[in-house]
């Protein structure tokens, strides 16, 4: 089983997120997460498609845009022309899914749906055959280093399931509260991808803490494999 960690740039330092970027590469990062905030779905504003446009530019591995927007219908292009190489949208914001996935799938994106702590993974009964990823909010969106709920386990085992009943192989990503405590205990329940923010760049090395939290991912593999 391979894990694949994916830094969040929303806990780097603004004014280097150039900087931030080359340091989780060299610990090995697999994308760069980028958190797409307007100040209505969430409470707080972050970056739009010109810090993506720039990122692009500074990273060597895929740029997984997660947005956190209402209406993200009306950006779709925005971030393809930005560069984005994943784009995913909430599935408590789209009142079209299954033509929002496609849209961006259209736009030459693998299309993601993230579900909030709250959502039943029920609600993506429906679009789970066609899915490249779902990302499972293991935090309340909005904000960078918050607790991580435990409940998510669950949840990711639910999802796992869900799109194996729907034939989908699509990784299923954590997002919030991600670091060497529970990384194991997320694999183990069926995560693919890691999302972490504050277990990164709030290290004084983030190569070094992007490496270590790969350590304790992989983990629980060789608890399975021993």
């Amino acid at each position: 089983m391979s894990v694949r960690i994916a830094p969040s740039i929303l806990s780097a330092d603004f004014a280097a997120l150039g900087d931030a970027v080359r340091a989780a590469e060299r610990g090995g990062a697999d994308a760069i997460h980028i958190d797409v905030m307007d100040g209505h779905f969430v409470p707080n504003l972050t970056i739009g498609p010109p810090v993506v446009r720039a990122l692009k530019r500074a990273a060597q591995v895929p740029l997984d845009v997660h947005l956190m927007i209402e209406a993200p219908d009306r950006y779709l292009s925005a971030f393809a022309d930005a560069g984005a190489d994943l784009l995913s949208v909430h599935v408590e914001a789209s009142t079209h899914l299954h033509r929002t996935l496609a849209a961006i799938k259209a736009l030459g994106m693998r299309a993601g749906v993230a579900l909030n702590p709250s959502t039943s993974v029920t609600a993506i009964e429906e679009v789970a055959a066609d899915v490249d990823l779902v990302i499972v909010m293991s935090v309340n969106p909005g904000f960078g280093g918050q607790q991580f709920i435990p409940r998510s386990l669950e949840k990711v085992h639910a999802t796992r399931a869900l799109l194996s009943r729907a034939k989908n192989p699509a990784p299923i990503t954590v997002d919030g509260g991600v670091d060497r405590n529970n990384a194991a205990d997320l694999v183990a329940a069926g995560a693919d991808v890691l999302v972490a923010g504050s277990a990164i760049f709030s290290q004084d090395d983030p190569a070094a803490a992007t490496r270590a939290l790969r350590a304790a991912a992989l983990s629980a593999t060789t608890k399975e494999s021993a």
